[in-house]
C-alpha cells in the first residue's frame, strides 16, 4: 500500500525531546516500511525519518488561520503528488477539508478530545471514506456522540528502549514524571511520598508564569529539597529508562480526563507498577492489584505505597509488551488500513 501520514506542524519527527503523537508517527512510518509499505510524510520541516518522500507543511502553527490554509494546500498537493491508497491524519482534521468527498480512505487519529462539531460536519462530507481512530476507549466513546465509525486503538512504545527491571532495593523511591501542572496531581504525590516517609523524584517540566506558574511557586517549589523530595528537571529518553527502571513505582494521581499518557505505558515497560486514579483511559492501561494501583483519595494513594511490594514487576513488563508494544499497535493499525483500502477497491475502479 501507499500511505500517507500526517503529523501535527509544530514538531519535527522524531521530536526532539517531549512529543508523544510525533513519537507514534516515527514508529508507525519505520515499521510500516519494514513490512513493505510505501509511506510518505507530511510534516515539520525539519523531520528525519525513514519515509519514502517527504513534504513540509508550510505554516508550523496548528491554531493560526493563515497557517491551517497554507496547511490545507500543503497536504491537497501532497496527495496529488504522492497518490495514496490511504490517508492517516495525526493532524488537524481541518488540513482533510478539500479532500473530504474524496473516495479516497482515510484515517482521521485522535490523542486528544475530538471536536464535537469539527468531528460532525467531517462525517457529514465524508461519508463512508472517513474513520476514526482514538488512542483509546475513552476518547472513542466520546467521539461516537457525533457520529462516524470509532476505532481504539492505543498509544504505543518502542518496548527496545525501555529495560526490565526485575527488582529494586526496599528504599526505591517513588517517581513522578509529567508535566507539573495541577491536573496530573503533583501535589497529591508530594503529600503521598510525605505521609509514608518515601523519597519522591519529581521530573518534567514547569511553568514559571500564569496559573501553572503559580501552581509551581506555591505548591511544589516549597516542597523540593525537604523530606526525600526532589526535582531531577526535564529527561531525555535514556534519562526516563534510568528514572522509572529505579522507581519502586511511578505515582502521577491525575485530576482530570486522561486520553491515554504515553507515560504510563513507558512505565510499565520497565516494570515499574503505576499509582493513578481511574479516569479517563487508565483503567484501560492499569490493571488495579496486578500493574499498580487506581486510586481516588490521598489516603488510598498512602495505602497503594504500603502496598507496591507485593505486585510483581513481571506483570507491567508484559503488560506493556502484549498491549501497548509497537508491535501490536501497528498490527493494529495495518489491518484497519487493509480492510479500508480494500472496501475501497470497487469505488476507484
Amino acid at each position: 500500500m501507499r500511505i500517507l501520514l500526517t503529523a501535527d506542524p509544530e514538531l519535527p519527527v522524531p521530536p526532539r525531546f517531549y512529543g508523544g503523537i510525533e513519537r507514534i508517527v516515527d514508529l508507525l512510518i519505520t515499521q510500516l516500511i519494514q513490512r513493505g509499505h510505501t509511506v510518505g510524510l507530511v510534516a515539520h520541516r525539519d523531520s528525519k525519518t525513514l519515509a519514502d518522500r517527504q513534504f513540509a507543511w508550510k505554516g508550523v502553527r496548528s491554531q493560526h488561520k493563515f497557517d491551517a490554509l497554507q496547511n490545507t494546500l500543503t497536504l491537497q498537493s501532497a496527495v496529488q503528488s504522492f497518490q495514496p491508497d490511504l490517508i492517516h491524519s495525526f493532524s488537524r482534521i481541518l488540513y482533510l477539508l478539500p479532500l473530504l468527498r474524496s473516495p479516497i480512505p482515510k484515517v482521521m487519529s485522535y490523542q486528544r478530545y475530538p471536536s464535537a462539531r469539527t468531528t460532525g460536519w467531517a462525517v457529514k462530507l465524508a461519508r463512508e471514506s472517513l474513520t476514526f481512530t482514538g488512542c483509546s476507549d475513552y476518547i472513542c466513546r466520546t467521539g461516537r456522540v457525533s457520529g462516524g465509525i470509532w476505532h481504539p486503538i492505543h498509544n504505543c512504545v518502542e518496548i527496545e528502549k525501555y529495560t526490565f527491571q526485575s527488582t529494586v532495593p526496599e528504599d526505591a523511591p517513588l517517581v513522578f514524571l509529567s508535566r507539573i501542572e495541577r491536573i496530573k496531581g503533583a501535589h497529591t504525590a508530594i503529600a503521598a511520598a510525605r505521609q509514608t516517609g518515601r523519597r519522591l523524584l519529581i521530573a518534567g517540566n514547569y511553568a514559571t508564569t500564569g496559573e501553572a506558574g503559580q501552581y509551581w511557586h506555591e505548591e511544589i517549589e516549597p516542597h523540593i529539597g525537604k523530606d526525600g523530595i526532589e526535582y531531577v528537571g526535564t529527561v531525555n529518553d535514556q534519562q526516563k529508562n534510568e528514572l522509572l527502571g529505579q522507581a519502586a513505582a511511578m505515582i502521577v494521581p491525575i485530576e482530570w480526563e486522561e486520553p491515554f499518557g504515553i507515560v504510563f505505558a513507558e512505565a510499565l515497560a520497565c516494570g515499574t507498577p503505576v499509582i493513578s486514579c481511574p479516569r479517563g483511559a487508565l483503567p484501560e492501561i492499569v490493571r488495579s492489584g496486578v500493574d499498580g494501583f487506581l486510586i481516588h483519595s490521598l489516603d488510598e494513594a498512602c495505602s497503594a505505597i504500603e502496598q507496591i511490594s507485593t505486585l510483581d514487576r513481571a506483570h507491567c513488563r508484559q503488560r506493556a509488551e502484549h498491549c501497548f508494544s509497537a508491535g501490536v499497535i501497528v498490527d493494529r493499525y495495518e489491518q484497519l488500513y487493509h480492510q479500508l483500502v480494500d472496501q475501497n477497491i470497487p469505488a476507484l475502479a
